[in-house]
């Protein structure tokens, strides 16, 4: 397993990064859930991502009890607070929320800090400088060790920095969705990361599992996966067309690639996220401990530069570029600001 710093001063994390978001609390048995982070740890996988709206904060406690009696400074415990958790709506990055929330995550996380402490999506309705100042005093009160964000837009990410920076707790990570076929960071959000010092530590690296192959033209999606399974399904793929039969038909033909560089569907799409320097890290999920082992060898796969243009014509017109479909963009266009942000 290969490690990188987060970010210019972040913390030195595992380049696959293990997620519960979906699994743990959600489709998984404890015991299942539990087997997986174990097979993750014992891969070499350090650095553990989950947030408070997870199964309704579920998916923390049973992060925390997998991995109680593990060095917790071997570790990078990563959480969110924000958007989707317990007692979210309106303010829900302010700082009584944050504070709150904060303090059930690491009773349920069975830690005394969190190493990464991530705002789930921007918050309209709450000044900027609030947010941040709550931030700033969760590191000095050492419950939080760093900051970052998950699907901020290049402007949002550009104001949040200048004020961490004033504020001497420096944003480190941002954490969006990104894959062969989802890549509306490239155009802002990953220029604005690479010119702040901001690491990237992507998630939905498998687009959901449909690059995975396991979805196919015409047919109804295999029973117990994630397109089915996950309770109100998987975000990644309902956001976007992701099962249309042309996505689909595009995907057979990047598998078939796959197999000719000598690795599954899975491990070409993770390889690809991976290649280069602008990922960090990308966060994968399993529910089982066979799938982590399968998907590490993406961590080593070096793709030669005429693989990556066949993948980009297999793949032609279904990728998703467009920066204004970032997360936090588009819900801001939906829903009016409540209060003014600097």
């Amino acid at each position: 397993m290969e490690y990188r710093r987060l970010g210019t001063n972040g913390p030195l994390v595992s380049r696959i990064a293990f997620g519960n978001s979906l699994t743990a609390g959600n489709q998984l048995d404890d015991r299942a859930a539990t087997a997986c982070v174990r097979a993750a740890l014992d891969a070499g996988i350090t650095t553990f991502d989950t947030a408070d709206a997870y199964a309704d904060g579920r998916a923390e406690e049973l992060l925390g009890a997998a991995l109680a009696g593990v060095d917790r400074d071997s570790v990078v415990v990563c959480t969110k607070v924000g958007r989707g958790g317990p007692g979210s709506g309106p303010g829900a990055l302010s700082p009584a929320r944050i504070a709150g929330s904060l303090d059930r995550s690491l009773r349920r996380l069975g830690t005394g800090h969190i190493d990464l402490y991530q705002a789930h999506l921007y918050d309209d309705s709450t000044p900027l400088e609030d947010t941040m100042r709550a931030f700033a005093d969760a590191v000095a009160a050492g419950k939080v060790r760093y900051v970052g964000v998950s699907e901020w837009a290049a402007d949002e990410l550009e104001r949040a920095a200048a004020l961490a920076r004033d504020l001497g707790v420096p944003l480190v990570s941002n954490q969006p969705q990104y894959s062969m076929l989802w890549r509306v960071v490239e155009a802002e959000v990953a220029p604005a990361c690479e010119r702040l010092g901001i690491g990237q530590l992507v998630w939905s690296p498998l687009a959901g599992g449909v690059l995975t192959g396991k979805y196919r033209p015409g047919q109804r999606p295999p029973a117990g996966s994630r397109a089915v399974a996950a309770k109100g399904g998987d975000v990644s793929i309902g956001r976007w067309r992701f099962l249309a039969d042309d996505v689909l038909e595009a995907v057979a033909r990047v598998a078939a690639l796959a197999g000719e560089a000598g690795l599954t569907p899975a491990q070409l799409a993770l390889a690809w996220v991976l290649r280069g320097t602008r990922v960090t890290g990308a966060v994968i999920g399993a529910s089982s401990p066979g799938q982590i082992a399968r998907n590490l060898a993406a961590a080593d796969a070096v793709l030669d530069p005429g693989l990556l243009r066949r993948i980009d014509d297999a793949l032609g017109p279904v990728v998703v570029r467009d920066p204004e479909l970032t997360l936090s963009r588009m819900l801001r266009a939906r829903t009016p600001a409540r209060t003014a942000t600097t």
